[in-house]
């Protein structure tokens, strides 16, 4: 398919947290490394953008230390009743996605992962390895990819292992026939949910993040500067077609409120829909990791946490898809059990019991949180 870019031993496809934080890891075993991804530059997505503690530890053990807000604890609030939870295990941190991202590229690229901008379009797999068909592009560093300049054309990148970090709409599980059968939360249902997030310039008025519930949409609140708030609905397809203002104002008038002052930052972004499956985890010599290899809704904000201790599983297990498989299960099982049984019940008639009853049980509250926050 034209010109061979240098094998190397690990191909990373998607340069977000998980995909740099995987490039992280093989480096530090060793491993010749390129991380690949469509877009250039500082990378965001919509998101919540809060760190619980045990993200936060994650983050701060690859060698990094971004900038951000304090956050204490977690409160759940409806109109007239609210559950606030602090932190029994440290804290967490509110941090941009574009700041998070700006702190995991320096350290890849200063443990040797190289960077290549461009979009797969073709895998293979052979007995010795993996052959990726990239798009023209060129090295975020500025160096081509052939050793002599910017990409003109498609090159194959012959890899050893390839990580899919590449998220929902993953490109890499799709390729490597990953895909679950349609119907399977491969691809757009009735229960589909979906994101928006928008940053404000207004001082912070808590470290907690707050988590507003509507009968149809929840609203999360997320301290990420000394004067910028963070804040992303999250509902169904119908809903959010209404738009983010509208949300606002029609689901949090309260909150609305709180804003009405606030000038917004930069733009509106959405991501979905959120629940993603895939058939296996991995398949000969290659791996999905983070929202690649599944995913079930954002509601529990673990989506950093996990995709890290995925990251770290992918790594270790470059060489046995069956011991990666069974990593990958154990360290989602919590996130797994804990956001299915919360997105059961907010999607069902008894939606509008879950803040009183947190408030009337903050020891199981606490406990729920305190299991997330590891």
């Amino acid at each position: 398919m034209g010109p061979r870019a240098d094998d190397v031993d690990v191909l990373v496809v998607g340069a977000g947290p998980v995909g740099l934080a995987a490039a992280v890891h093989a480096r530090a075993a060793g491993l010749d490394v390129l991380v690949v991804d469509r877009r250039s530059g500082t990378l965001d997505k919509a998101c919540g953008e809060g760190l619980l503690p045990g993200a936060l530890r994650a983050v701060q053990a690859l060698g990094v230390d971004p900038p951000g807000h304090l956050l204490s604890g977690i409160s759940y609030r409806s109109p007239g009743r609210s559950a606030d939870h602090r932190f029994t295990s440290g804290p967490g941190r509110g941090v941009r996605r574009t700041a998070l991202h700006d702190a995991l590229r320096e350290r890849a690229a200063g443990a040797g992962a190289s960077l290549l901008h461009g979009k797969v379009c073709g895998l293979r797999q052979h007995a010795g390895g993996v052959e990726v068909d990239v798009a023209r592009g060129s090295r975020a560093d500025g160096s081509r990819a052939d050793g002599t300049g910017e990409v003109r054309g498609p090159v194959t990148v012959r890899a050893g292992w390839v990580l899919g970090c590449d998220g929902l709409h993953s490109t890499v599980r799709r390729l490597a026939g990953l895909e679950p059968a349609s119907g399977q939360h491969g691809g757009r249902s009735t229960g589909d949910r979906y994101g928006l997030r928008r940053h404000f310039r207004v001082p912070p008025w808590t470290d907690l993040v707050e988590v507003h519930w509507s009968p149809d949409v929840e609203a999360y609140v997320t301290p990420v500067g000394e004067q910028t708030v963070g804040v992303a609905l999250l509902g169904s397809r119908a809903v959010h077609e209404a738009g983010f203002d509208v949300l606002l104002r029609s689901r949090f008038p309260e909150l609305s409120a709180r804003l009405a002052d606030a000038s917004p930052i930069g733009s509106l972004l959405g991501a979905g829909p959120l629940r993603r499956r895939s058939r296996r985890r991995s398949t000969g010599r290659v791996h999905l990791v983070g929202d690649a290899s599944g995913y079930v809704d954002a509601l529990t904000g673990e989506g950093v946490r996990v995709g890290l201790a995925q990251a770290d599983a992918a790594v270790r297990h470059l060489g046995d898809g069956d011991a990666y498989e069974r990593a990958w299960r154990a360290v989602t099982r919590d996130y797994r059990a804990l956001t299915t049984g919360l997105l059961a019940w907010a999607s069902s008639p008894v939606r509008r019991a879950i803040v009183p009853a947190a408030s009337r049980a903050p020891w199981l509250y606490g406990a729920v949180v305190e299991r997330l926050a590891r």
